[in-house]
């Protein structure tokens, strides 16, 4: 679920990436990179670890021109500790690209073979971003009629991509000399953002996309509109913008995760605000909570910070149950969920959260979070609330049981990691330690995050319902991406 930015600007974007990057610090923590584009001249840092930490005074002096795009990186496919697997990618012809990918694909076999034997293209990585550079790369080299680039042959390319690649995809590329690429899988399952401001005396434009609206408004951008799935923008070094649909049968079918969890509650993702859904969802809970769990004996409503917050709130209100503030979250310890590794995820849970013991001890608990996942992070939770002295613990689910791999650019690719798949409602609340256990169902889910809005009207939710929208992604596909993993 990496974050990507891209800048065109009348002045250096070095230092505007690195502040995006950092609000978009969340949608990934294992590596990081920055390219800029001076005239035809490419500049690039990449490093390992989180934003503040990974750039230093040289590297941001070295990254000169006024188009830029940076990344975040949360590792689905490759090493998550290998430097080679962190974005940007480069290949040098035609004219330079550099491209930065949020998404995964489900026909890598299929497109590995496709450039090794027929396009004569050489991969360096297991990335599915380099792959899709190289697809982009080809197909711009074999549409092109002359010296000249123009905006048509672009936008062909990326057609011919659409044909070719499988999966979600939200990619912003650098072509040299000829500015910034932005582009969107069919289906729009990962977010892409486009936005303006005025230069002042209205002598131009300057442009931004990012996985996410909150970007753009803190760098003080108008939110134009989210770029359409299978649509291509455009954008020239001077900002002159074109765009244009590239897909044949576009379908906006956003992430139901990008709600529920990934993306940061101040943004608005395709017309629907995050936080507002988040709150609906509590409502939801909340309805399903009282259908099938006593109410008359809890004595107080937790969340698990932040990104559950919203939730607990509205379960709280509609219960008439108080609402506290029971755990503290150290700020300065990842998102445990996009950790990579079991081992890692279980022993930052204690290092990012504290229970505090006046606010369990003797105390009948109902304890909201946003989703159970692995289930790692519920036990230790359940764990923490026992040693603070809670008489007993409920513990409920804003997001419906995840039964099945996700596919599509989030880490949760076994079957036999998630702790839904193949258990019961009882079984589940036995493994994380819980008194009862309440989940979100899949009806109500859709109803909380599609209401009161008409553009977005379904929601891509495999990893809840078992059915794929993109690709041709079958048991035979993920048995091999669970063999790929647990090798």
């Amino acid at each position: 679920m990496c974050g990507i930015v891209g800048i065109v600007s009348s002045e250096p974007v070095n230092q505007q990436i690195y502040d995006s990057l950092l609000l978009l610090q969340h949608r990934g923590q294992d590596s990081t990179g920055i390219a800029t584009s001076e005239d035809n001249q490419f500049h690039m840092v990449k490093a390992k670890g989180q934003v503040r930490e990974a750039y230093r005074t040289r590297d941001m002096r070295q990254l000169l021109g006024n188009v830029g795009l940076g990344h975040v990186r949360y590792a689905t496919h490759g090493s998550a500790g290998s430097e080679e697997e962190a974005q940007p990618f480069y290949v040098n012809a035609p004219y330079g690209i550099i491209l930065v990918h949020n998404g995964n694909l489900t026909n890598t076999r299929e497109l590995t073979a496709e450039l090794y034997n027929v396009d004569r293209r050489h991969l360096n990585t297991h990335s599915d971003t380099e792959l899709l550079l190289n697809v982009l790369a080809n197909e711009l080299q074999s549409g092109i009629s002359g010296l000249s680039l123009d905006a048509d042959q672009v936008f062909d390319a990326v057609g011919r991509l659409h044909e070719r690649v499988e999966g979600s995809y939200a990619a912003i590329a650098l072509i040299a000399g000829h500015g910034l690429l932005a582009f969107r899988d069919p289906f729009g399952i990962r977010p892409l953002v486009l936005g303006r401001r005025e230069l002042p005396g209205g002598s131009g434009e300057e442009w931004i996309v990012a996985s996410e609206s909150l970007v753009l408004e803190s760098g003080g951008y108008e939110v134009v509109r989210d770029v359409e799935p299978g649509e291509a923008v455009l954008i020239s070094p001077d900002g002159w913008m074109y765009s244009r649909q590239c897909a044949a049968e576009p379908r906006l079918v956003p992430c139901a995760f990008e709600y529920i969890y990934l993306a940061r509650p101040d943004s608005v993702m395709n017309g629907i605000s995050v936080y507002d859904a988040r709150l609906r969802l509590g409502n939801a809970l909340a309805e399903q909570i009282i259908a099938e769990a006593p109410t008359g004996d809890i004595d107080v409503v937790m969340p698990i910070p932040d990104s559950a917050r919203p939730s607990a709130m509205q379960v709280a209100q509609k219960l008439g149950i108080e609402y506290r503030e029971g755990f503290f979250k150290n700020r300065y310890v990842g998102r445990t969920f996009i950790m990579p590794g079991q081992a890692v995820r279980k022993k930052t849970v204690r290092q990012k959260l504290n229970a505090m013991s006046t606010e369990f001890r003797g105390k009948n608990v109902l304890i909201v979070d946003d989703s159970i996942v692995r289930g790692t992070t519920s036990r230790e939770i359940v764990e923490m609330a026992r040693s603070a002295g809670a008489a007993s613990v409920t513990f409920a689910s804003a997001a419906p049981p995840v039964l099945y791999p996700h596919v599509y650019g989030i880490n949760m690719p076994t079957r036999r990691e998630l702790i839904a798949h193949g258990r019961s409602l009882d079984d589940v609340a036995e493994e994380i330690g819980a008194d009862r256990l309440v989940y979100q169902t899949v009806e109500a889910m859709d109803r909380a995050i599609l209401e009161g809005q008409d553009r977005v009207t379904e929601l891509e939710k495999s990893c809840f319902t078992g059915e794929y929208i993109a690709g041709r992604v079958d048991e035979e596909y993920l048995a091999w991406v669970e063999a790929t993993q647990e090798s």
